[in-house]
């Protein structure tokens, strides 16, 4: 793969992780993660917390208090893995955004990304290639900003024509003058 696809490839996946949102993407996995690995654990804390909230009125009754101990047992039982898991998540998703393009960025640091032509930015090819990319070259950082740029700006068109492609519903205080009108 080419060094301009692998930067924007990265920077897309970031800016798309960051657009989801890392808790959003946190409970997906979550939940993928208790379905593989814990689903016996996780079905009998879904039958229990069904028992007790069929049992609810019964509440002063021994079994209840003793399905709720149970459920206390498993619901400390969840969220230690819980934590465990959303620290090894989290680490993984910083080591698949920002720590590779930090890695990439070191590794070819020295790299053109791409040639620009002679004399087209004048002076300003040495800040394209700033820091260490040959002269007249554009580097992987500055490769990285640029595309990061060009994602956002993408990202705020899309979230403006959708937002303009939504039908008005009106409010009820518009609805009420509208209604005056037709009077």
């Amino acid at each position: 793969m080419s060094l301009i696809l692998m930067i924007f490839g990265l920077v897309f996946v970031t800016e798309l992780i960051s657009w989801i949102g890392k808790s959003v993407l946190l409970e997906l996995a979550y939940a993928l993660y208790l379905r593989i690995f814990y689903s016996s654990t996780a079905a009998r804390q879904q039958k229990l917390k069904s028992e007790i909230l069929l049992n609810k009125k019964e509440l002063l009754q021994t079994s209840a208090q003793d399905q709720l101990a149970d459920l206390e047992k498993l619901n400390s039982e969840l969220s230690s893995a819980r934590t465990s898991f959303s620290l090894k998540f989290n680490s993984m998703l910083w080591f698949m955004t920002a720590g590779l393009q930090f890695v990439v960025g070191w590794w070819y640091r020295k790299s053109a990304v791409f040639y620009l032509p002679p004399g087209w930015f004048g002076p300003l090819t040495w800040w394209l290639a700033f820091p260490f990319a040959p002269a007249g070259s554009v580097s992987c950082g500055v490769w990285q900003m640029a595309c990061r740029r060009v994602i956002k700006v993408g990202e705020r068109v899309v979230k403006e024509l959708a937002a303009g492609s939504q039908p008005a519903v009106p409010s009820e205080q518009q609805q009420e003058k509208a209604d005056e009108k037709e009077d």
